[in-house]
């Protein structure tokens, strides 16, 4: 597209090397990653103890770095940020790496960096009053969040790097005597940050090392997996891993279903500083996201307003992903609101609650239910629920992605299934998706035509029945023909009869 513009973001952390290309069309009203490379460069290796980035950190660095410059080069990338982070910003000297590297590096300040954690997180998921934890290999972020915005940001030399080397804990199975010195030196650090305990019960986490934590106690809870964008780890979870990690060898510890081979030596220090902060906060659980502080760099570049915010994270993430699969605008906002038309009347006639978040759902299911006609219009629909799962839909919980992909993928035939996310869903989930299903169906069933031709519909509710008489300036014959298939998912949802009328 004529107005698409990409840009590089190059995170110089202090345990890998990360770049990350954003695209986005402001014309069409979307972003996305579309390339990535990365490296565990371990720049940060031995800094505690020396103050100094080592000469073979330093070479893999610069080997990296110009790696990172060619790739810019090759894809035509002008708009380069490459931003430096807690070992590259404490090391004395710094500028070996920083005057030779092939890019131009941009060290972000303890204040900086926590502040882009905090955009990542408060853009990629519902936050508003609550923490945010951003531990790296070099250092920990802690942001307090309220009413959306950053009202406190500290950063300490708590990363996974740093505490692996201080407390021995990447050589051979790890004592409770280790991890009960980690956790007394996490609670000294932590004392300057009384506001912590007062938080709130919301803790957001970003990095690596969150999300590899999420990963590992998503596989041993044997849910589905779709990555871990809106996981919860909880505290119990989360301590029972921590154990695991700790009883055997660095080496072993990436056996562990959903550990990394690249963070085996570094994730037991850093589950257990997370583990420090859950219990110093008094948090029930650490909520994972996909964003990482190169996304917080990318938001402040891409997003207007002080601080960059999306007004609407859920309904942003939906329009941006129907935007990026060039969805018809036109048919998909009219499909939306001829089902929230059916919607609102059937909770007036008293044949179900109405909840708001349901609701929502019925709409995210309509504007994404044809994404997967980018892929082949066959199939469809199995290729819109394969798109909904994998984007993350950030801002959605992992049981609301997955009520809204199912009713993606029945909104063309069949009885409705849960397929298998019974372990995310809770009990009534069944019936919600039931509703969104026949909903989504019977609105694309008005609709089959592509051409807004049924304008509404009216609800009548008697005698164990329920009529729609459609609104409309032409023939519906194609309408009635379609949405009139759809009896016996009705009689399942609602418990009533079906009939169509002109």
């Amino acid at each position: 597209m004529a107005d698409e513009r990409r840009i590089a973001v190059c995170d110089l952390g202090s345990n890998s090397f990360r770049l990350v290309v954003y695209t986005s069309s402001e014309s069409e009203g979307w972003w996305r990653r579309t390339d990535e490379i990365h490296e565990p460069v371990r720049i940060g290796a031995g800094l505690a103890e020396t103050g100094r980035l080592s000469d073979d950190g330093i070479a893999r660095g610069l080997a990296t770095a110009e790696v990172f410059a060619h790739f810019c080069e090759a894809l035509g990338i002008t708009e380069i940020d490459a931003v430096a982070t807690s070992a590259i910003r404490d090391a004395t000297n710094a500028s070996d790496f920083l005057d030779r590297a092939a890019l131009p590096v941009r060290v972000l300040s303890t204040e900086d960096e926590a502040r882009m954690g905090y955009l990542a997180a408060v853009n990629s998921t519902t936050l508003a009053d609550g923490a945010v934890l951003d531990l790296g290999g070099g250092s920990m972020q802690l942001v307090r969040v309220a009413s959306r915005h950053a009202v406190e940001l500290q950063s300490w030399t708590l990363g996974a790097v740093r505490m692996t080397e201080r407390f021995g804990l990447g050589e051979g199975a790890a004592s409770k005597k280790q991890l009960k010195a980690l956790r007394e030196h996490v609670g000294a650090e932590l004392e300057n940050a009384p506001w912590l305990p007062k938080s709130g019960d919301r803790l957001v986490g970003i990095g690596g090392t969150v999300r590899n934590l999420a990963a590992a106690v998503q596989r041993a809870a044997g849910v589905p997996e779709f990555g871990v964008q809106g996981f919860i780890v909880e505290r119990e979870a989360l301590s029972e891993l921590v154990a695991r990690l700790a009883s055997v060898e660095p080496a072993d510890r990436a056996k562990v279903p959903g550990i990394k081979y690249s963070r085996a030596d570094l994730i037991l220090a850093g589950a257990a500083v997370v583990e420090a902060v859950l219990d110093i906060g008094g948090f029930p659980a650490i909520e994972a996201t996909e964003a990482g502080l190169r996304e917080g760099v990318f938001f402040a570049r891409h997003l207007k307003g002080d601080p960059p915010l999306f007004d609407d994270v859920r309904r942003s993430s939906v329009l941006n992903l129907a935007a990026q699969y060039h969805a018809d605008h036109a048919h998909t906002e009219h499909v939306a609101r001829l089902a929230l038309t059916l919607f609102d009347d059937l909770k007036a006639a008293g044949l179900h609650d109405g909840d708001a978040r349901e609701r929502e759902l019925l709409w995210s299911a309509c504007v994404l239910h044809d994404i997967g006609m980018s892929v082949d219009y066959d199939d469809h629909h199995k290729h819109s629920k394969y798109l909904v799962l994998n984007s993350g839909l950030p801002g959605f919980t992992q049981r609301e992605v997955a009520i809204i992909g199912q009713a993606v993928r029945y909104h063309r035939k069949g009885m409705p299934s849960t397929g298998g996310f019974e372990k995310l869903l809770r009990d009534g989930d069944g019936e919600i998706l039931d509703r969104c299903a026949l909903l989504l169906r019977l609105a694309e069933d008005l609709e089959r035509s592509r051409d807004q031709l049924v304008r509404g519909v009216d609800v009548d509710c008697a005698d164990g029945r329920v009529c729609l008489t459609l609104q409309a300036d032409g023939d519906t014959r194609v309408a009635r023909w379609a949405a009139g298939r759809e009896g016996d998912l009705f009689k399942r949802a609602f418990a009533r009869d079906l009939a169509i009328t002109a």
